[in-house]
């Protein structure tokens, strides 16, 4: 367990911890399923940025992007590469080959820069409209971790790694079932919480299956298209995720 919380804050988040004794298969599956909780250092942040904007009056959509810049550093932009990587690597080549070699050596090509900046505006318009609700900053940082379940999901057993080196491949298909289904558990806890607190719970729970189906969707064709998934999609798998959950928000 210390491994695998280790492995997954220091992975997922930029705070200084110290490196995990064993990495293996079980503890990155393990710490795949810990991913909502650990990720709880960022969702605080981005609570009190929220709460601070709309304290001092700062404009809804500003506050947003603020919130944005602070979880890009938490992450060390970790997940935008990713997301930026999968979209080029989709659209570069009908050779899975070279549509991997992009994804790892290439510069951001248009299809990773458009991906970027659709789903950080799609990100920051949802946002302010949750902003703007008296308790929004409570909701925000429960999707922040809300929004990291997409990662047990994605490396559930039988989901096959495109490559059998990078960073991803230890974690890819590591997550039993029983423990994707636990971490799918906590994360409708922490969805109905957030719809609670904005007044509406139906929405954010329409929303979680929406995010479902846009994971599993993603994994879907990059399986079918790379011949598995790797680090890069875990990371567009976050931000397409939290996207979808932010929307489901804003509508509440």
């Amino acid at each position: 367990m210390r491994d695998a919380w280790l492995l997954a804050t220091g992975t997922l988040t930029a705070v200084r911890v110290p490196p995990p004794s064993r990495v293996d298969r079980p503890v990155a599956g393990l710490a795949m399923v810990l991913a909502p909780v650990a990720v709880l250092p960022l969702a605080v942040v981005a609570a009190i940025l929220a709460l601070l904007g709309d304290r001092f009056g700062l404009a809804p959509l500003a506050t947003a992007y603020v919130v944005l810049l602070a979880l890009a550093l938490g992450t060390r932009a970790f997940h935008w590469d990713g997301l930026a990587d999968t979209a080029d690597g989709l659209t570069a080549s009908y050779s899975p080959e070279r549509s991997l070699e992009v994804m790892r050596t290439g510069p951001v090509g248009p299809a990773g820069v458009v991906a970027v900046v659709l789903v950080a505006g799609l990100q920051a318009a949802a946002l302010a409209s949750v902003i703007r609700h008296e308790h929004g900053w409570v909701a925000v940082g429960l999707l922040v971790c809300a929004s990291r379940a997409c990662l047990a999901i994605a490396c559930v057993s039988g989901v096959p790694a495109a490559r059998a080196d990078g960073l991803g491949a230890t974690h890819i298909g590591s997550v039993p079932d029983v423990g994707a289904l636990l971490s799918l558990a906590l994360t409708i806890v922490l969805v109905a919480l957030a719809g609670f607190v904005l007044g509406s719970v139906w929405p954010l729970l329409v929303g979680l299956a929406l995010m479902l189906a846009a994971v599993v969707a993603l994994v879907f064709r990059c399986v079918r298209r790379l011949g598995g998934i790797t680090g890069d999609v875990l990371g567009a798998a976050v931000e397409v995720s939290f996207a979808v959950l932010v929307l489901a928000a804003a509508t509440s």
